[in-house]
């Protein structure tokens, strides 16, 4: 796939430096490395809004009985038993 955009000459002046440096061997492996530090970014922010949604819940108290049923459920003991 073939993308042309327009960029200020002093951003292309900044990538440029970069590949002359040998950080990247072409623009295109430059915006690849953007693109993928944005998926990155975008992972980490959704898994904080997760953790900050789970550190806010009310939650459930962690008793021998929740400890079972959580067992239960995961270990489907119909099917299999734990050693």
């Amino acid at each position: 796939m073939n993308i042309n955009i327009d960029i200020p000459d002093e951003v292309r002046v900044h990538i440029e430096e970069q590949i002359i440096s040998g950080a990247y061997s072409s623009i295109g492996e430059y915006f690849l490395d953007l693109a993928q530090q944005d998926q990155k970014r975008k992972a980490k922010e959704r898994l904080e809004a997760l953790l900050l949604e789970g550190i806010n819940s009310k939650g459930q108290e962690a008793t021998p009985d929740y400890w079972q049923d959580l067992r239960s459920t995961v270990l489907d003991e119909n099917n299999e038993k734990p050693e």
